[in-house]
């Protein structure tokens, strides 16, 4: 007997698709790409970071390679193809929205520069930061059109002179 007997297929129970964080797909995929980045990035750097004497050191670089290994997660689950958890953890990060994935992009590489100030972390962990950052921009949405912006401008601008006048007539 089939152990899918009364269970629906596998493509009826997965989880539903992410929301539209209005994030452009070039956006979406350079955030991805600076992630990848600074996770091989990390792992280099955690790596080196690690042959030392000094326990900080080592400290900082086996939590930057924890920090790599996270970003490969989230950002290219197939590179974790031998995991079996790592699509479903990447299926919960892309449900994150933007600011949130910025504060703990942002926040996991600030750590290990925190654990030990050397050129190896700070270098190791700048582009993991700037993935942070990236969504931190993104979270801050669209650019306004030139029309509207200009437009609430002139209102403002309508505005202050209606005040300007009101309070010179006052006065009269």
């Amino acid at each position: 007997m089939s152990s899918l007997g009364g269970e629906t297929p596998p493509s009826e129970t997965s989880s539903p698709p992410p929301q539209d964080d209005g994030m452009m797909w070039w956006y979406r995929w350079l955030c991805r790409l600076a992630g990848v980045l600074g996770g091989i990035s990390c792992a280099i750097s955690g790596l080196l970071n690690c042959i030392t004497i000094h326990p900080l050191n080592i400290a900082a670089g086996v939590w930057m390679m924890l920090n790599a290994f996270i970003l490969f997660l989230c950002e290219a689950p197939f590179c974790c193809q031998f995991i079996e958890f790592a699509n479903t953890v990447a299926d919960k990060a892309d449900r994150l929205r933007p600011w949130q994935k910025a504060i703990f992009y942002c926040g996991m590489a600030v750590f290990p520069i925190v654990i030990s100030l050397t050129l190896t972390t700070l270098l190791g962990n700048a582009i993991a930061f700037c993935t942070g950052v990236l969504y931190g921009l993104s979270a801050l949405g669209k650019k306004g059109d030139a029309i509207s912006y200009a437009r609430i401008q002139h209102q403002k601008q309508q505005s202050d002179e209606e005040k300007l006048t009101g309070t010179l007539e006052g006065e009269l």
